[in-house]
C-alpha cells in the first residue's frame, strides 16, 4: 500500500494533558482509543502530492465474475490508481453472505473476495458511508467490517458507534496526514441505518454538527482533510441545493477538498473558496448499463489544491472503466470541464 493507516479511529476530539475530549452532542469516546499526536511542524518545502479517487464500485451482476481474478477485477484504470500517492472509491456493497435483505429496491453484496480485488488495483482505502452498506441489515454490515479488517482494507464513514462512523481516517502518504470522513446524503433508511451510540452504521450528512465537528476534529489532526461524499440526485449532472449548502458547511469547517458519487453520472468540480469540491464520479465498477467516468487526480501542495484532471473513461461491457483515448478522450474531458456552469464553484482556486 502507498498510504500507511496512522489511526483508523481517530477520535472527534482534541488533546488536553492526553485525554481526549469528546466533542459537544457525541458520545464519550472509547477510553481505549486515543487520538494520534499532532502533525509535525511544516517542512519549509511542502510535500506535493497526487491523489486519485474513482466512483461506485460493487461486483454484483456482470461484476460479480470479475472476482474470478481479484488482481484485474477494476481494469485498465488500477494503473492510475496504483500511481497516485492515494487512492480512494466508494465500496457501494455489503462484503457479506449473510444477512436478511432491507426494505428497499435494490440489493447488492459481494464475497471477501471483493477486499482483494480493492487491494490489487492500488487503492489505500473504500468509504462506506452509502446507501447500499447495510443492504443486508447490521449483520451483513458487521461482516463488511470484518473482512475489511482481515483484508487489511481501511474503511471510513461507517463503524460500531457513532464515534467510530463519524472518526477521521488518518492515513499518512510521503509523510504527510491525510484525514478522511465519509457521510452519507441519501435518505432510503437513514434513520434506520444510522450508527448510534452503541449501534453499529454509518455517518450521515444530515447530522450537520456531527458532521462539521468531525472535519474541524481533523483539522487540528492532520495535515490534509479530505471529505467523500455520497450524494446528489440520481442521473442529474447538476448539484442539488442539499449538496451545495452541505458542501460550504464543510468547506467552512476546514476541509481542503470533497469528493462525491451516488448520482450514476458524472457531475462538475471546481474551488469553493480555497476548498476544491468535485461533485460527483459516477459509477467506476458496475453492473449494469454503460456511463462516462474515470479517475480524479487531484494534486496538492501543502494544503492547497493545485490542480485536478479527470482521466476519462466509459463503464465497457464487462462493467469495469475503460480508458478513452484521442478524440473520444478530448470530449470527454470538455464535457467534464462544461459541469462546471451548473455548480457555482470558480475554475481556479483564489490567488494567495
Amino acid at each position: 500500500m502507498k498510504a500507511v493507516v496512522v489511526a483508523a479511529a481517530l477520535l472527534l476530539a482534541g488533546c488536553s494533558a492526553g485525554t481526549p475530549v469528546p466533542v459537544a452532542g457525541t458520545p464519550s469516546p472509547s477510553p481505549s482509543l486515543q487520538p494520534p499526536p499532532s502533525p509535525s511542524p511544516s517542512s519549509p518545502t511542502p510535500v506535493e502530492l497526487t491523489l486519485a479517487f474513482g466512483g461506485d464500485v460493487h461486483f454484483t451482476g456482470r461484476t460479480a465474475g470479475l472476482l474470478k481474478d481479484p488482481a484485474t477485477a477494476i481494469g485498465p484504470l488500477a494503473e492510475v490508481l496504483s500511481a497516485a500517492d492515494l487512492a480512494v472509491v466508494n465500496l457501494e456493497t455489503a462484503v457479506t453472505t449473510r444477512g436478511t435483505p432491507e426494505p428497499k429496491e435494490f440489493h447488492f453484496r459481494a464475497p471477501v473476495a471483493a477486499y482483494e480485488a480493492v487491494k490489487a488495483a492500488g487503492i489505500d482505502a473504500v468509504s462506506i458511508a452509502n446507501n447500499h452498506a447495510l443492504d443486508y441489515g447490521r449483520a451483513g454490515f458487521a461482516d463488511t467490517l470484518d473482512g475489511a479488517a482481515a483484508a487489511g482494507v481501511p474503511t471510513f464513514g461507517g463503524g460500531r458507534t457513532t464515534d467510530e462512523a463519524y472518526a477521521p481516517l488518518v492515513l499518512t502518504a510521503r509523510g504527510v496526514r491525510v484525514a478522511i470522513v465519509g457521510y452519507s446524503q441519501i435518505h432510503t433508511l437513514a434513520e434506520s441505518w444510522k450508527a448510534g451510540p452503541s449501534t453499529p452504521g454509518i455517518a450521515l450528512a444530515w447530522d450537520v454538527p456531527r458532521a462539521v465537528a468531525a472535519v474541524k476534529a481533523a483539522r487540528d489532526h492532520a495535515d490534509l482533510v479530505v471529505v467523500f461524499n455520497h450524494w446528489g440526485t440520481e442521473t442529474d449532472p447538476c448539484p442539488n441545493a442539499n449538496q451545495k449548502s452541505f458542501a460550504k458547511a464543510l468547506a467552512d469547517a476546514g476541509a481542503d477538498m470533497i469528493i462525491g458519487a451516488h448520482a450514476h453520472v458524472l457531475q462538475g468540480d471546481g474551488w469553493l473558496g480555497r476548498t476544491y469540491v468535485a461533485y460527483g464520479l459516477g459509477n467506476f465498477v458496475w453492473y449494469v448499463g454503460s456511463a462516462d467516468t474515470g479517475v480524479l487526480k487531484v494534486h496538492v501542495r501543502g494544503r492547497s489544491v493545485t490542480g485536478a484532471e479527470l482521466v476519462p473513461a466509459v463503464v465497457s461491457g464487462t462493467g469495469q472503466p475503460k480508458p478513452l483515448t484521442g478524440s473520444a478522450a478530448t470530449a470527454a474531458t470538455k464535457k467534464f470541464a462544461d459541469l462546471r456552469r451548473c455548480t457555482g464553484l470558480a475554475p481556479a482556486p483564489p490567488v494567495a
